[in-house]
């Protein structure tokens, strides 16, 4: 059976795929604190930066995703564990895709396991997905709050088994990430980010792009968005929120957020 990682650098951009795209949404109520649940629809290509802890089972469909600089093969039963920061790009599917997935507060993966990079798929049959498994299962079959939350905690511990060094981006692109993180809202130039880097420029653009998926302008752009939601959702006004993140003024935000957000800032603070 091969590997289904199929490639060690990420594919050309369709030209039909779209930054957030989901035909359906229906979320799961979770007696637990600091777990969200839902499952979720889509027959569309798309790209999208994760901006917390997710472990997802697909439901139905098959398709093929670029993730970590590599090209993956998933189906029924099979496991997906995404990290702040993944880019997920959808590159080709076979059927309306759905997925149950949960989504964890950074604090409570990191408190657990601490700041380490995980596999992004695992087989159905891959025992190291048993916990995994386990707490989809108890969603769906709808257990108590207590059994709920001894199967959150095992997941959240099984984790670690499977941790990787391999995931993880060669230094440049780390040391490129972090900066872009820090520096979220300054004016950083290209030239700035390879010399902390340790790359020129060139060797780095090639380099960001084939293990995070986006270039460095595109993943700032996200890590901005990221942020203008998080204010939102704090009741910073709209209005107030460009200069905070870096972006020159309410329109470039506004077009931005509803690009990648599929909505206005107004609209999802309302909904905040």
């Amino acid at each position: 059976m091969p590997h289904p990682a199929l490639a060690l650098s990420w594919p050309p951009l369709p030209n039909a795929v779209e930054w957030l795209v989901a035909t359906s949404t229906e979320t799961i109520t979770v007696s637990a604190p600091g777990v969200r649940a839902m499952r979720w629809s889509t027959d569309a290509l798309y790209t999208a930066m994760k901006e917390t802890h997710v472990i997802g089972r697909a439901l139905s469909g098959r398709s093929e995703w670029a993730a970590g600089g590599k090209v993956w093969r998933s189906g029924p039963r099979s496991l997906q564990v995404k990290q702040p920061g993944d880019v997920h790009r959808l590159v080709s599917q076979d059927g309306p895709l759905t997925f149950q997935v949960f989504i964890f507060s950074a604090g409570m993966i990191e408190s657990a396991i601490g700041n380490v990079r995980v596999r992004a798929y695992l087989d159905p049959d891959d025992e190291r997905g048993a916990a995994f498994h386990c707490l989809h299962d108890a969603v769906s079959a709808e257990a108590g709050r207590f059994e709920l939350e001894v199967a959150i905690a095992e997941a959240v511990s099984a984790l670690a088994t499977v941790s990787d060094a391999r995931f993880e981006h060669p230094r440049s692109v780390r040391r490129a990430i972090e900066l872009l993180r820090a520096r979220l809202a300054d004016a950083i130039t290209l030239d700035e980010l390879a010399a902390h880097a340790g790359l020129d420029k060139f060797h780095l653009c090639r380099a960001f792009r084939a293990q995070v998926g986006l270039p460095p302008h595109a993943y700032l752009t996200h890590l901005r968005v990221a942020r203008a939601k998080q204010l939102l959702a704090k009741g910073v006004r709209p209005s107030d929120i460009a200069p905070q993140i870096g972006m020159y003024d309410q329109s470039q935000l506004n077009r931005h957020f509803r690009r990648i957000v599929g909505t206005t800032p107004a609209r999802y603070a309302r909904s905040a």
